[in-house]
């Protein structure tokens, strides 16, 4: 297939699976989550975020594009350079929804959690960068969305409206906009054949199923 073929089939997959489609954030959006829900889902989340920037480094330990490499590490160090990163951003988050950062850090994670951060691990850690590429648009590209969603939810229903408190979501709305196009090049660019071109559209499956994976064990367990 030419590469317009190829993109189309990624965000086709991604569209069919997209997070917001799910029950938690649909309710979320609703504002009928408790918030004993939202507390917990931001215990569980923290380890999908702290995990990420491992995922970003392990793709571009695998990748021999110097052009790629050198957006990923933009990428990583976005992801954790300084008092801002990204992880500390998520901890201010759950304080916002009163919960205490040590319960968060000390969180024995779901099953579902867990299975899902190293679905995503694994793809990362591939040898065939397109899988990892493909896991990182699979995620990045429905996060801009998502976290307009969530901000608007959250000053609407839950009183939190503090820059602090928001600015995980604030900083992602604008961030993996262009962490999502570069990344979708660097696909465009990377699969030239067919064979790399199915290994980043299975990748986007499982990539996708396990962003959901963890909404299903919050879902599941806590609503």
């Amino acid at each position: 297939m030419n590469q317009a073929e190829f993109l189309t089939q990624i965000d086709e997959i991604v569209a069919q699976h997209h997070l917001l489609q799910h029950p938690f954030y649909q309710s979320w959006t609703e504002g009928t989550l408790s918030l004993t829900s939202l507390q917990e889902y931001a215990c569980e989340y923290y380890h999908q975020v702290r995990n990420f920037p491992t995922y970003v480094s392990a793709t571009h330990a695998a990748c021999d594009d110097l052009e790629i490499r050198q957006m990923l590490l933009e990428n990583l160090m976005e992801e954790e350079r300084g008092n801002a990163n990204h992880p500390e951003l998520w901890l201010r988050f759950a304080e916002g929804l009163g919960v205490a950062r040590d319960r968060v850090l000390d969180r024995d994670y779901h099953e579902k959690t867990r299975e899902s951060v190293r679905v995503l691990k694994t793809l990362a850690r591939s040898e065939e960068p397109a899988r990892g590429l493909a896991a990182l648009y699979a995620y990045e590209s429905q996060i801009p969305e998502v976290s307009t969603t969530k901000i608007a939810g959250l000053k609407e229903y839950y009183d939190v409206d503090s820059d602090r408190a928001l600015s995980f979501f604030s900083v992602h709305e604008k961030a993996d906009e262009i962490h999502s196009q570069m990344t979708r090049e660097a696909l465009a660019k990377l699969c030239q054949t067919e064979a790399q071109q199915q290994q980043a559209l299975e990748a986007t499956k499982e990539a996708v199923v396990a962003l959901n994976l963890l909404l299903d064990g919050v879902y599941e367990s806590y609503c």
